[in-house]
């Protein structure tokens, strides 16, 4: 068999003699490390005798099968494999809460393997088995959170022994177990909170005494003592806020955040969120004047959050990844009335819990049990973030050998204390990354601080290649570097014709796929091809990388107008020139008033020669058509048309009504509008006046009257005083008559 010598000039008519093969020879890979990234049933061969006579280099590149068959020995077959090695492989704890030794929670072990290095090549996935069983008398933190705006006021006296009982209980779960307290109230801010003086020292009324408002207080770190909690619980006191949703994501952020100040140890981590109200959460703030975003840091001094007038409320989706950051599973303690709502925020918050509380905190700790209970038995897996490339699934194999896949192999549930679940979990790379150095993901169960670390290295190319000879003479004059049995070229521009700006005549085979990648990559883009590091462009495709469409249907708004009139279509994507307006078609505008509002004073002053715009009418009001009716039974009706179609009726400054319609029809802007104005009636002047004339005379005759009642009265008082004088002056003349006699 001819085989062809490695410094023979490149032929382009042979460029697509294979393009009819398999997909590893559809590939047209100029090199072995491209080839092996293909696909995992591609290999190389290495043979520098294995070509024939005009055939491209890219036919090295085929299936193991086709190059047997094509004569390459197995020993000249470049074909790497990934593999997996297990780097630490401590086995899970059989721990016994009766066993006099006791051990930290650094020595118990729940999930293994620990550490595991996983070489990937592209396409081929590599699975390793993870184990985990939950290990007896596990340590537990539980800080309780509590609201202590005055509805609490008699949740509080129940929480006040919680300490030394939730104590006694927990004994049946765990011999190693401790609790803190921390209470919320609000920011302590307008319209939050009264800040008068006199409200800032005791914000309840009437005669309770109450304690001055506060945004978030860490009473108790977390301690095994339970008389210590009843203690500082008890010289607790109910404080008062304006609104009905409380400032609790803000606690709950620095309950979060503050390890070291709340006193957080590597076990299970539960958080008791206990409140009879609803919360804010980001973008409230910004009715205190609070615009800036929490920043999700520790701002405790003396216990005290301090900033809560200056960050804004945590927005859910913050909360839910510092939680997971610091594996806290939150158990919401919540009266009857807002289950609906913190049922909802369960659902958005991984290894979380409602629980019903009682009116006044009575049912507390078997709640807190049960609810315990409920997270503990449950296990599911998360990782962090993966490499671009990288994919990974998961299968689990449950108790009693129930199985999931999909989403449901991420978990099990009704895990009991000692249960041993599997976890088959697959990771695969679709490409090398550009780096091509290690990459380490970690998986975790939600909830728990152990962790399994995956140290990923990528085959980026073949052993081969380790051998490779620069400027070999095998190559062009120098030129290349020959390795794997094949030349290796490096795309140049020679000098002097740079400076003509002629490119010199290339040949695939001669370039390196990664100098001819200008085109972007293939599998995002496709819509042309590549010729000489430029690219040649489908019809209706531009741009450098073939990747800018000119179609303008996605452009399309509901109304038939491109961006909605609102921006411009580039490369198949809306750019909205109006700042107000957002979204894929500029429709969105969460600031703008409405179609009405925002025409009216162009109406009103074409229509009526009136309003704001007046004197600038001319110049501002001329974007639309504007037709009059006699009434509004004339003009445009829904049913009468296959646009969109607005309605408006606004007030003038004197109270006057008019009507109109606003549409966009085949990019013209048309509106219709009543001519008359639908004024109020004016008032019936007569009436009025009769009416006035007579309440002022009713009103004067009424005066009289009791003037004249008065005087009556007056008189008559004066006149018996007079009858009365006059019969005294008689008795006393008898008096007199009878003493002389």
């Amino acid at each position: 068999m001819n085989r062809t010598p490695h410094s023979l000039p490149f032929m382009p008519s042979v460029c697509c003699l294979h393009k009819q093969g398999s997909i590893c020879i559809k590939a047209n890979a100029q090199s072995c490390g491209e080839c092996i990234q293909v696909a995992e049933t591609c290999g190389w061969c290495a043979d520098e005798t294995f070509l024939t006579v005009g055939e491209s280099k890219s036919a090295r590149c085929d299936d193991l099968e086709s190059l047997k068959k094509r004569g390459c020995s197995l020993t000249k077959i470049e074909n790497p494999r990934g593999g997996i090695r297990i780097d630490q492989n401590k086995t899970v704890t059989n721990r016994k809460k009766d066993v006099a030794e006791k051990l930290t929670p650094e020595q118990i072990t729940q999930i293994q393997p620990q550490k595991l290095s996983l070489t990937l090549r592209s396409g081929e996935p590599q699975t390793f088995e993870l184990k985990f069983k939950r290990a007896e008398d596990y340590p537990i933190d539980l800080y309780y959170l509590m609201d202590l705006s005055f509805s609490m006021k008699d949740d509080l006296e129940n929480v006040k022994n919680l300490g030394t009982d939730l104590m006694r209980e927990m004994q049946g779960i765990t011999s190693d177990f401790r609790i803190g307290f921390g209470s919320f109230v609000e920011k302590t801010v307008m319209p939050y909170i009264s800040t008068t003086p006199a409200r800032l020292i005791n914000p309840c009324t009437g005669n309770q005494n109450c304690t001055s408002p506060f945004s978030y207080k860490n009473v108790l770190k977390l301690t095994d003592k339970g008389d210590e909690f009843n203690r500082l619980v008890s010289q607790q006191q109910i404080s008062g806020n304006l609104d009905s949703p409380e400032g609790g994501f803000d606690a709950i952020m620095q309950v979060a955040v503050c390890e070291n100040q709340i006193g957080w140890r590597n076990v299970t981590r539960l958080l008791v969120f206990s409140t009879d109200a609803g919360f804010h959460f980001a973008g409230d703030g910004k009715l205190g004047g609070i615009v800036l975003p929490n920043d999700g840091r520790c701002h405790l001094e003396n216990n005290m959050y301090t900033m809560s007038h200056y960050y804004d409320y945590p927005s859910i989706a913050h909360l839910v990844q510092k939680l997971s950051d610091h594996n806290i599973q939150t158990i919401f303690a919540v009266t009857e009335e807002f289950q609906p709502v913190y049922k909802e925020l369960k659902n958005l918050i991984p290894k979380s819990a409602v629980g019903t509380l009682s009116s006044n905190s009575s049912n507390v700790i078997k709640l807190i049990i049960d609810a315990y209970n409920s997270l503990s038995s449950e296990v599911i897996l998360e990782n962090s973030r993966l490499p671009e490339g990288v994919s990974i699934t998961y299968k689990s194999i449950c108790k009693n050998g129930v199985e999931g896949t999909g989403e449901n192999g991420r978990k099990c549930s009704n895990i009991s204390i000692g249960d041993e679940v599997l976890f088959h979990i697959s990771i695969e790379s679709q490409k090398c990354p550009s780096h091509g150095k290690p990459e380490v993901i970690k998986i975790k169960p939600l909830g728990f601080t152990e962790e399994v670390e995956v140290v990923l290295t990528f085959i980026c190319d073949c052993p081969c290649a380790k051998n490779g000879v620069t400027n070999s003479d095998q190559c062009s004059e120098g030129n290349g570097t020959f390795e794997c049995g094949a030349c290796k070229y490096v795309f140049r521009i020679e000098p002097p014709e740079l400076e003509k700006g002629v490119l010199t005549s290339c040949s695939k085979d001669e370039v390196r796929t990664e100098d001819l990648d200008h085109c972007g990559p293939p599998a995002s883009t496709g819509h042309g091809r590549c010729d000489c590091r430029k690219c040649i462009c489908d019809a209706n495709y531009t741009g450098s990388a073939c990747d800018c469409s000119l179609e303008t249907a996605t452009c399309l708004a509901k109304n038939g107008q491109i961006c909605n009139g609102r921006g411009t279509c580039e490369c198949g994507a809306c750019k909205c020139t109006n700042p107000k307006f957002q979204g894929p078609t500029c429709e969105i505008c969460p600031t703008c008033p409405g179609v009405c509002p925002e025409h009216k004073d162009c109406v009103q002053c074409r229509a009526f020669e009136a309003g704001e715009k007046k004197d600038t009418c001319e110049r501002d009001c001329s974007y639309f058509q504007l037709m009059k009716v006699k009434d509004r039974d004339k003009l445009p009706q829904p049913a009468d048309q296959s646009y969109p179609l607005s309605h408006c009726k606004e007030r003038d400054a004197n109270d006057c009504w008019f009507y109109y319609t606003y549409a966009i029809r085949n990019d013209t802007k048309e509106v219709y509008v009543v001519e008359t104005l639908e004024c109020p009636a004016g008032p019936d002047i007569i009436p009025i006046v009769a009416g006035v004339v007579a309440g002022i005379v009713l009103i004067g005759l009424a005066l009289l009257l009791i003037w004249k009642l008065l005087m009556i009265i007056h008189d008559r008082r004066e006149f018996a005083k007079f009858e009365k004088e006059k019969m005294n002056a008689k008795w006393d003349t008898v008096s007199k008559l009878s003493t002389l006699f």
